[in-house]
């Protein structure tokens, strides 16, 4: 197993559930766009749930010029998480209930990004990455619009992943007791999409509507 890049990232509690190497981060990152980003703001400390995407070693995250946690995270140290549910593990002791999960966090300095085209560059890289095909259909952003958005990036230099996978472990005497046991899948399903009211009629929803999986 790759050894932890830093202390900090270092998995200690249940620590032969951590992996550290760059396919297991990037895929559970590249699965999951929902994170929450951990930063100081005035002296007290806030999480901030947001959506995420990742480009080689980087990860990125963006939203208005105005926003508290954007200003807060440029240039400083923050803790970017990610995690997904993949079952419910139903043991014979409620103490030893537990989930099947997979997390990744993250931590180091977030950089603005001040190139505009750059910062259209990376939006369109999302856009694309959830919904091929999508920004070249849709109204071309203007100057105004990319100097009001904020891009924050951040290296994966430090992260480290958590992944539990398997059947309840139970204190061995307890298996012979007439409890039953196992595991709840848990899926995150896309459903079909519906249209906007105010959509002009006869559009249907294009191909790449249905292209984005979670998990």
């Amino acid at each position: 197993m790759a050894a932890a890049p830093s202390e900090r990232t270092r998995v200690k509690r249940l620590n032969k559930r951590a992996k550290y190497d760059a396919e297991t981060v990037h895929g559970i990152l590249d699965a999951m766009p929902v994170c929450s980003v951990g930063y100081v703001f005035k002296g007290a400390p806030f999480v901030t749930t947001t959506l995420q995407w990742r480009e080689g070693d980087h990860i990125f995250w963006h939203g208005s010029a105005a926003s508290r946690m954007l200003e807060a995270c440029e240039n400083a140290e923050v803790c970017v998480s990610v995690s997904i549910i993949d079952g419910f593990v139903m043991a014979r002791l409620a103490f030893n209930h537990s989930c099947n999960y997979r997390s990744v966090m993250v931590f180091g300095t977030a950089r603005k990004i001040t190139d505009p085209a750059e910062k259209e560059l990376r939006l369109r890289n999302f856009t694309e990455q959830l919904w091929p095909g999508r920004w070249d259909m849709l109204r071309p952003v203007t100057a105004k619009e990319i100097k009001a958005t904020t891009v924050l990036h951040l290296a994966l230099d430090e992260s480290s992943a958590k992944v539990r996978n398997g059947p309840p472990g139970d204190d061995e005497e307890d298996y012979a007791l007439p409890i039953w046991a196992g595991v709840i899948p848990v899926r995150t399903q896309i459903l079909p999409p519906t249209d906007d009211p105010r959509l002009i009629p006869g559009l249907t929803p294009p191909p790449h509507i249905g292209s984005f999986k979670f998990g």
